[in-house]
């Protein structure tokens, strides 16, 4: 049997989680930098709020026609090596778009950063490596922790910096990219390789061979098993209407609220995120895997479902503060919930051989709403539409609820 490299070798002793969580941490800390500021920062070149939906949109085309292949190429040659690519290409798109005095320019840096795009997906395989079905929901939860820190710290970092310049944040989104890296390069252990492992004669590991580029025919029959199929679709509406907020709320926020005579700016809206990332670190931070032990995932969707879609809808009736800091609350305990119960939920009903293909598929269905919904948000609220922008992203997590609803029926 041949022998495996230092860089594919079987898992490590370790638990990988730590190295993982500070790795996915600084990286989402350095996107939620870019988060508040992005918005602002194209409307001061000249963009209207349709245009920057289509940017938001850009960024996810050029991540849907990257991913995949990203993952197929981590198959064969590891996820660490693929993270260190997808990290350089971010770091990249930061200094472009830090040094842009046109709108193009801007389109750029994230068109660098789109095509190298796949952190979230690569961490996610590598637990996925490395994690028993059982321990996935929880294991998942470390990503959550880190978006949740992120979003505590890199909106309130943006607000703060940005009222000096629209160009530190962007530089401090820079710096935490190469720390990235460099966490990467030197924490990461290499997980088990796809092509290595099934030149060996043990069974197929847990992530799995990834489809190729755009294989819609091969992903059309994971939505042909009716199971998985209602998760995959629950997962869309949880994608799309989170795409819908996160996409739109900087410029809904700056034609609804004022603070101190002026309009919500940048600062305003990243102390708003920080304040959602710290209700995701409750939440994450071992409080979900207390809540699936008891609840389990089927019944934490349907409750994150119906708090995200009471939370949106609210959002669009709000006028001050107090009551947008509430609807902020129940929106981000819904959508805090179903990233990892619904994700635990779609590997624990794909075969050990699939996991891979259906995280992309995944990442696919996150790409797709946040191609389509960010234009549409955008559009609203270019046109001054602002609570029909609230209703529709509480209209599509209710879609959630219904799918929801029809297969417990099925399930009696």
């Amino acid at each position: 049997m041949k022998a495996l490299n230092a860089e594919e070798a079987a898992p490590p002793r370790q638990s990988p989680l730590l190295p993982i969580f500070l790795i996915v941490m600084v990286d989402v800390l350095g996107l939620t930098i870019i988060l508040p500021l992005l918005p602002f920062y194209a409307e001061r070149l000249g963009a209207s709020p349709t245009l920057v939906g289509l940017l938001v949109s850009t960024y996810a085309a050029c991540q849907l026609i990257a991913g995949p292949v990203l993952g197929q190429i981590s198959d064969r040659m590891g996820r660490r090596p693929l993270l260190l690519v997808s990290q350089m290409g971010t770091f990249i798109g930061f200094l472009i778009l830090a040094w842009a005095g046109t709108l193009w320019v801007v389109f750029l840096s994230r068109v660098i950063d789109g095509l190298t795009a796949g952190n979230l997906s690569l961490a996610q395989a590598y637990i996925s490596d490395v994690t028993k079905p059982e321990d996935r929901a929880k294991a998942f939860g470390v990503i959550g922790v880190a978006f949740g820190i992120g979003f505590l710290i890199g909106p309130a970092i943006s607000g703060f910096l940005s009222t000096y310049s629209y160009q530190y944040p962007i530089f401090a989104a820079a710096a935490l990219s190469l720390t990235s890296i460099l966490s990467t390069y030197f924490l990461l252990p290499g997980a088990p390789v796809i092509a290595e492992a099934e030149k060996r004669d043990g069974p197929p590991l847990p992530a799995g061979r990834r489809l190729r580029v755009l294989d819609w025919g091969n992903y059309a029959t994971y939505f042909k098993r009716p199971a998985l199929a209602q998760l995959l679709w629950e997962f869309f509406a949880f994608a799309f209407s989170f795409a819908i907020f996160m996409s739109g709320f900087a410029l809904f926020a700056e034609r609804r609220f004022t603070w101190n005579g002026h309009p919500f700016g940048v600062k305003e809206v990243g102390y708003i995120f920080a304040y959602v990332g710290f209700l995701g670190i409750i939440l994450q931070g071992g409080l979900i895997g207390r809540l699936v032990k008891r609840f389990g995932e089927t019944k934490l969707v349907s409750a994150g479902f119906i708090s995200a879609t009471v939370g949106f809808a609210l959002i669009g009736f709000m006028y001050h503060l107090p009551g947008l800091l509430v609807a902020s609350t129940l929106a981000s305990f819904g959508t805090g919930v179903l990233r990892p119960a619904l994700t635990s939920l779609i590997t624990q009903h794909a075969g050990r051989e699939e996991q891979g293909i259906v995280l992309g598929l995944t990442q696919s269905l996150m790409s797709i709403a946040q191609i389509i919904a960010p234009v549409i948000g955008g559009y609203m609220i270019d046109r001054e539409l602002l609570t029909t922008w609230a209703i529709t992203g509480a209209a599509i997590s209710f879609v959630g609820v219904a799918i929801g609803r029809v297969k417990l029926a099925g399930a009696r």
